[in-house]
């Protein structure tokens, strides 16, 4: 089985599929369920890190965003560029990963 959606990873393309739309991902009658419906790709080591980042600071019931960027700050997470977070460099990359 495979950890991602290889219909959807070829549909979001920089250019548009001509093979992407209804009936392509989910065909009436003969959907294929697969648990990470909605990935189009394998999570990086980066992104798996970040996500454990954030679930031990909601976990301590941090939802505000100083406190949740201060938190993987003091958690050792770094940007992917080696940098610390900032509110404005998580947003974007909140925005960058779809999240």
């Amino acid at each position: 089985m495979n950890d991602f959606n290889q219909k959807l990873a070829f549909w979001q393309a920089a250019s548009p599929s001509k093979e992407a739309g209804i009936n392509n991902i989910q065909i009436p009658g003969k959907i294929d369920h697969i648990i990470w419906q909605t990935r189009y790709k394998t999570p990086t080591a980066y992104e798996l890190d970040l996500v454990n980042a954030l679930i031990s600071a909601f976990s301590k019931g941090i939802t505000d965003l100083e406190p949740l960027v201060a938190s993987l700050n003091e958690q050792g997470l770094r940007q992917e560029s080696g940098e610390v977070w900032t509110s404005a460099s998580f947003q974007t990359e909140m925005q960058r990963l779809g999240y």
